[in-house]
């Protein structure tokens, strides 16, 4: 496959004209290890694209959603004896990059990194900018127009209410540190023009993991008297003697341990019903803004790995596209019984992914405000796994599908 940047960068000049008011239009970035080509997208329609060189056997390319982290025309491999990686423009904080190279064979012969010719990763260099996504997939996938009453509009905001009373839990990280974002109410009707000037967000929508469970554990158990110390999500000595005593002051065996009894029990004796199984986090120019539970039906079934992304949003209506596509994503048995899962997902099936919408409810409250910060190339991603390690400090949600 040769490299076409330059037909591409004519077709992008002549977009659409609602585009060309925004400003440049959000692109995507899908490479496939299987054809070692990547494809460049402005919604569902390629402008550029070029072959690759992905990592060879024991440096394999991880597969996923990513983000541009940073760009540098000039970088030199920290890992690889200061190999030179021109047009660097990094996925990872722990080495995996888009670069130039002068050998990029038709097969995989990197260290883990997507290689790109020299003259392609010049001319790609020019186009893209820090935050755009890029999505790494086993084999061709491609962006399709999505609609699905459960993706979110910048027009529900609309109705905004009153927010103060909102369950929005500021991210775990804002724990740590003391930052908590305070809901607002909003007391004034918004404009008639949905125009955006912020950043686009970044939605993550998962299975509640451990940490949220032992956080929630711990808020639950303070409240009824008993020190289980900073609701921060791990377990150290403090909340499991909190949970001792709980246990011994309801009959139950006093263990210590986190399960799904004891959550219920808790969880009951709060007269919070039954606890919820999936999550939503907001995360704003690489860092978290709010969390908030939300339910997923139908959940021994696997939700599958899917990205989506928000663009040409009509500053009248309110009203813009989601782009989505579905990637392959073989949980292990351990993560499925973990997580309740009894049967894959399939992300070849026929609408896999508005099936895979269809299940989601998020609260209103949350959606209007979604709505409110929805802004040109803001992107939802779903997955059954949580954030794994590659999502941290000055990162987007990081989702890897496959080592």
């Amino acid at each position: 496959m040769r490299s076409t940047l330059r037909i591409g960068l004519v077709v992008l000049a002549v977009s659409s004209s609602s585009a060309a008011a925004a400003g440049k239009p959000p692109l995507q970035i899908v490479v496939s290890r299987q054809q070692q080509s990547l494809a460049v997208y402005d919604g569902d329609r390629v402008i550029a694209t070029s072959n690759v060189s992905t990592g060879r056997a024991n440096h394999r390319t991880p597969t996923g959603i990513f983000s541009i982290l940073e760009k540098r025309r000039h970088h030199e491999s920290n890992i690889y004896s200061n190999a030179p990686m021109p047009f660097m423009q990094r996925l990872t904080w722990s080495g995996i990059a888009l670069h130039g190279s002068k050998h990029v064979p038709d097969y995989p012969a990197s260290h883990g990194c997507v290689r790109l010719p020299d003259r392609f990763a010049a001319d790609l260099f020019k186009i893209t900018e820090r935050g755009m996504h890029v999505v790494i997939a086993e084999r061709e996938v491609a962006p399709v127009q999505v609609s699905s009453d459960v993706l979110f509009q910048p027009n529900q905001a609309r109705q905004a209410a009153p927010l103060a009373d909102v369950p929005l839990r500021p991210a775990l990280s804002h724990l740590a540190t003391g930052g908590i974002e305070v809901a607002m109410a909003e007391r004034s009707p918004l404009p008639p023009s949905f125009e955006r000037d912020g950043a686009p967000i970044r939605i993550l929508i998962t299975r509640r993991g451990l940490r949220e469970s032992v956080r929630d554990l711990q808020m639950l158990l303070n409240t009824f008297g008993y020190n289980a110390g900073e609701p921060d999500g791990y377990s150290g000595p403090a909340t499991r003697a909190a949970i001792r005593a709980f246990q011994a002051a309801e009959g139950m065996p006093t263990d210590g341990e986190i399960t799904p009894d004891l959550l219920q029990a808790v969880f009951r004796k709060a007269g919070r019903g039954t606890p919820p199984n999936g999550i939503l986090r907001v995360r704003q120019d690489f860092q978290p803004l709010f969390e908030v539970d939300i339910d997923i039906a139908e959940p021994r079934l696997a939700l599958g790995t899917h990205f989506l992304q928000f663009q040409e949003l009509d500053a009248r209506s309110g009203e813009g596209k989601w782009f989505g596509l579905s990637l392959d994503n073989a949980l292990t048995n351990a993560t499925k019984k973990r997580l309740g899962i009894t049967t894959d997902a399939d992300a070849r099936d026929f609408n896999a992914l508005k099936r895979t919408l269809d299940r989601i409810t998020v609260p209103e409250d949350t959606r209007r405000r979604i709505a409110s910060l929805l802004a040109d190339g803001s992107s939802l991603s779903i997955s059954d796994t949580e954030i794994g390690t590659e999502t941290g400090e000055g990162t987007d949600f990081i989702i890897i599908t496959q080592p």
